[in-house]
């Protein structure tokens, strides 16, 4: 409970709860207002804390699956705020531009990526020495344009598990590819957007530099989470594993020096068996000799 009180007035300080104005908004987002005031909707703080504990589990488990989370903000006042988010849990991220069948067409994207790396592996072992000033220029330039649209899914090597969008109304080309690929999606949604069109809605301010940092860092905090439960359990399998294979080595070990011990003892009983049938055969038997004169 002390928790939610923090995390409440941690978004109330940031301005989480301010919407937009009355004649911009969507009717659907009615059950997260609270009031209006001054002709601005105010948004439901506690109605906000649901979602976003709800897309924070969601992303977490997601994480620890071991599958990739997307974000996208192409805003001014979100782009360093998501890009350093996503940096710091080894993410992908759109924060440039979204480009037109990004997820529908990945393939052609992909090749655009590998002709960047192709440009950077041409560049650092002295394969353009050999070219002109002018063409090495070129090539240059054009690795930089590339970068800056590509350079946050250049080590994506396919379509995402999820998205995390920073305005759904402003990002509704990434919305509706990813919404046609069956990609779950968890967005930011403030009082002028439908949160219906998501799968896990933060009602929240998405306009003010403040607010996006807040939930951006409390879901990424939530990504580390699972990222680090899903290194542990793979530390818990490994050594599972080694103790598996100590005691198969142990009882193979002891199932070999049983099958010598059981060799042995048959060998000696039958050397034990065959001196007794020897003496046996030697022996004379009562009433055997010959008959006294």
């Amino acid at each position: 409970m002390e928790e939610n009180k923090s995390l409440h007035q941690q978004l109330l300080e940031a301005g989480v709860h301010f919407g937009h104005q009355r004649k911009k908004w969507n009717p659907k987002m009615l059950p997260y207002i609270f009031t209006e005031k001054n002709g601005i909707h105010i948004i439901d703080l506690n109605r906000t804390i649901e979602g976003l504990q709800e897309a924070a589990a969601g992303l977490k488990q997601i994480a620890k699956s071991g599958k990739k989370i997307m974000f996208v903000a192409t805003k001014k006042q979100a782009k360093e705020i998501v890009s350093e988010a996503a940096a710091k849990v080894n993410m992908p991220f759109v924060t440039e531009r979204w480009l037109g069948g990004m997820l529908t067409n990945f393939q052609t994207i992909r090749k655009s990526v590998k002709k960047m790396q192709s440009i950077d592996k041409m560049l650092t072992d002295g394969t353009l020495d050999s070219v002109t000033k002018k063409e090495r220029l070129t090539l240059t330039r054009s690795r930089d344009k590339m970068d800056k649209v590509l350079g946050g899914i250049a080590q994506m090597g396919r379509t995402p598990a999820a998205l995390f969008i920073v305005d759904i109304s402003h990002e509704h080309i990434a919305l509706a590819e990813s919404k046609r690929l069956g990609i779950t999606t968890f967005a930011m949604v403030d009082t002028n957007s439908d949160p219906t069109k998501v799968d896990f809605a933060v009602p929240s301010n998405d306009d003010a530099t403040k607010s996006i940092a807040i939930i951006t860092n409390y879901l990424t905090a939530a990504i580390m989470e699972g990222l680090e439960e899903r290194a542990q359990n793979k530390e818990a399998e490994a050594e599972e594993t080694e103790i598996e294979i100590e005691e198969r080595d142990t009882l193979h070990i002891n199932e070999e020096d049983d099958k010598v011990e059981g060799n042995k003892k048959a060998t000696t009983g039958n050397r034990r068996g065959g001196n007794t049938a020897g003496g046996g055969a030697g022996a004379r038997k009562p009433g055997s000799g010959a008959p006294r004169k």
